[in-house]
């Protein structure tokens, strides 16, 4: 028996793709949206359109009991409105429904200083992205508030997983791995939160089961896996079929880049996350996960750089 629809929204992207993935294994019946098919999940249905287009994303959603808000801008395009039309279109699809909206939050909300970070922590962004970030989020908590929607923010820290790529972990620790080096990020006695991408997108399917019992705005922090960079490198390294240096990312590199790439520029100022411990912390999620939920750090990231490695091979 279903569990209920679900439609994720940019099925092909990160967070998208293992959505489909977590509730068609939880038991619901998906549909995807997205401009093409290019990562297909078998058992689940896709949809072909424009998520611009108010009328496609309404129609896309019009049978789904929860939405997932799986839509991402490139980096360059956060700015300008952009990503707040972004998300109009969604809130004006969804409408006065009382559906479901599902929506992935990041710790950009928050200041370099702040150690710990639950979901009582006052947000102020230390960037721009983080300004945004929060006007996205008080746009989402404003329609619930008015009775027209659920929201449930489940916030992560920086997103890994097989399959996945233009994230840290491939393009940034493992971007130099065919010479024979990869990267570190931060002090390697700094930790970090990391957040398996598998975990993160059954977590949502949980809260899409728990969504009758939660208020019409909730906002929950991810704990993801809280490990230290010299804990990274080791569980990369044991991965690996060959022997590696291990050596300090190069910012330097992406700081003079950035003197003529705007994206760049924006990646290099973004840099306090890796000079920063900030943790993700909310003992209610974790009651509501119950124990065991995570995947063991070492056999997330073994099946995130094998998936990596075979890739490298039949490009």
């Amino acid at each position: 028996m279903s569990k209920g629809k679900v439609t994720v929204l940019g099925s092909n992207g990160h967070i998208g793709n293992a959505a489909m993935i977590a509730f068609r294994d939880a038991g619901w019946e998906v549909t995807g949206l997205g401009r093409t098919n290019r990562r297909p999940v078998s058992g689940t249905t896709f949809v072909a359109g424009d998520a611009d287009d108010v009328g496609v994303v309404r129609a896309a959603i019009a049978e789904a009991d929860v939405v997932v808000h799986a839509l991402h801008l490139p980096y360059d395009q956060w700015g300008n409105g952009r990503s707040e039309k972004q998300l109009q279109v969604v809130i004006d699809a969804l409408g006065t429904s009382g559906k479901t909206l599902l929506f992935p939050g990041t710790i950009y909300n928050y200041r370099a200083g702040d150690r710990v970070v639950s979901p009582a922590t006052r947000q102020s962004a230390e960037a721009p992205r983080g300004e945004i970030r929060i006007k996205l989020e008080t746009m989402l908590r404003e329609a619930a508030a008015a009775g027209k929607f659920q929201t449930i923010i489940l916030r992560g820290g920086d997103f890994y997983g097989p399959g996945n790529r233009g994230e840290w972990f491939g393009d940034g620790m493992l971007m130099d791995l065919g010479k024979g080096r990869i990267y570190h990020m931060g002090d390697l006695d700094m930790r970090h939160s990391w957040a398996y991408l598998p975990d993160l997108a059954r977590a949502f399917a949980v809260l899409a089961e728990k969504r009758e019992s939660l208020q019409a705005f909730e906002n929950f922090h991810f704990a993801g896996h809280w490990v230290a960079h010299r804990q990274v490198m080791a569980a990369i390294e044991a991965a690996l079929p060959q022997k590696v240096k291990v050596e300090a990312f190069p910012w330097w590199g992406l700081a003079m880049m950035g003197l003529v790439n705007p994206v760049m520029r924006d990646l290099h100022r973004m840099r306090y996350l890796w000079t920063h411990e900030m943790e993700l912390v909310d003992p209610r999620l974790e009651s509501i996960l119950g124990g065991g939920f995570l995947t063991p750090f070492e056999v997330a990231v073994a099946a995130t750089v094998e998936e990596f490695v075979e890739a490298k091979k039949a490009a």
